[in-house]
């Protein structure tokens, strides 16, 4: 994420009167850049993290309002209760708690962020300098973010089950507990018959409630799939394998299945980030010994996750893929918006600097926000 500030006469005074040793002046173009800045980082933070691809914001008005969510929006069924996972502290335990048809009251916590460098980078017009501060700001927000958002789904992930997947058979593995996750076939190899089978989960997961076919708001898959660049290696590599190999069953030759026509797809387009209608995202995060997987491997402590090398779970041997249902809109975003700035970040002078000797400034940012998952028939996983 790189930030760089236009080199025009305006911006290089603004810059130079922040450092400005008249603290009225350096204040009043602090203030300036502040309100610059807010703006800014929004769009940065939209637009570099992953999750904002998952959720969907849910603005309120931080002064007047308490975020809430009519769960009867999602089941219209009507009869019992639905889980819902949420985080009520930042950095916190997303926590599975259990809702009636009701209004739903909205989890939120602020994430913050400052940032602080020599008044003489200023007064030298060091534009480089001042964008790095930016950047910095901009990165750390989205780091607390990210972490908190995917907190919450993998939460959700190791959690959910449906009772209309009792003893359901996908391939050779017979779904006793529920789950909305399956092992792969073989052993740390993603093949198309694996992705055959999520779509089949999906579908059964959707089903109404009296197990038959659902009028509307069914399933017809995940939309996305998050995964390791190593998972993804191996997407790739169905495009060149020319021969149709029986004994290595677990290199990059499995693919014996594949029909050429989906090769030639897959070659066509670079390595194909999508087929089936399906989103392929890779995430350094994800794989073997990495944060997300990790993350994951924290909450399936007595959830029966399954697993292709022993029956259950490994946090050491396994790798978690993340199927996520964009129709249904269950992934939810409450964040405050600032009535008089229209923004959801805010960003204002760090008063802890306004001291003439110590010859520095800052800025701090802040956001309130929260991170819903209400619907689990949203999400599946793959184990391989």
């Amino acid at each position: 994420m790189r930030l760089k500030l236009k080199d025009t006469p305006e911006q290089n005074q603004l810059i130079q009167a922040m450092g400005s040793k008249n603290m009225a002046v350096a204040r009043e173009a602090q203030e300036a850049f502040a309100k610059f800045m807010g703006p800014v980082i929004q769009v940065l933070l939209l637009k570099a993290g992953t999750a904002g691809q998952i959720f969907t914001d849910a603005p309120y008005n931080q002064d007047t309002d308490n975020p809430s969510f009519p769960l009867d929006l999602y089941y219209n069924e009507g009869a019992g209760f639905i889980q819902v996972w949420s985080q009520n502290v930042a950095g916190g335990l997303p926590t599975s708690e259990i809702y009636g048809l009701s209004e739903m009251k909205l989890a939120t916590y602020r994430l913050d962020s400052a940032v602080s460098l020599h008044k003489r980078y200023a007064r030298k017009c060091r534009l480089d300098v001042i964008a790095k501060g930016v950047e910095r700001m901009s990165q750390e927000m989205l780091i607390k973010q990210e972490r908190n958002a995917w907190a919450v789904i993998l939460k959700a992930l190791a959690e959910a089950n449906s009772p209309i997947l009792a003893s359901q058979v996908f391939g050779s593995y017979t779904n006793t507990y529920n789950k909305h996750i399956l092992p792969s076939a073989t052993v740390n190899v993603f093949t198309v018959a694996d992705l055959n089978l999520l779509l089949n989960l999906l579908q059964r997961i959707n089903s109404a409630f009296d197990g038959g076919t659902a009028v509307a708001g069914y399933s017809d898959g995940p939309t996305d799939i998050y995964m390791s660049p190593e998972i993804m290696t191996q997407i790739r590599a169905m495009a060149y394998n020319p021969i149709f190999p029986t004994s290595n069953a677990s290199g990059p030759n499995s693919q014996n299945q594949l029909p050429n026509g989906v090769r030639e797809q897959i070659w066509s387009n670079a390595g194909a980030s999508s087929f089936y209608g399906i989103n392929f995202v890779q995430m350094n995060e994800f794989g073997d010994g990495k944060k997300y997987n990790t993350l994951f491997n924290s909450f399936t402590s007595a959830q029966n996750v399954p697993g292709p090398v022993s029956g259950n779970w490994s946090g050491v041997a396994d790798q978690v893929l993340v199927g996520i249902d964009n129709r249904r809109g269950a992934f939810v975003r409450p964040v405050a918006r600032d009535a008089e700035a229209g923004s959801t970040f805010t960003a204002e002078v760090d008063d802890q600097w306004n001291l003439k000797r110590i010859d520095k400034m800052g800025w701090y940012g802040s956001l309130e926000e929260g991170r819903v998952v209400i619907d689990s028939r949203a999400i599946c996983g793959l184990v391989v």
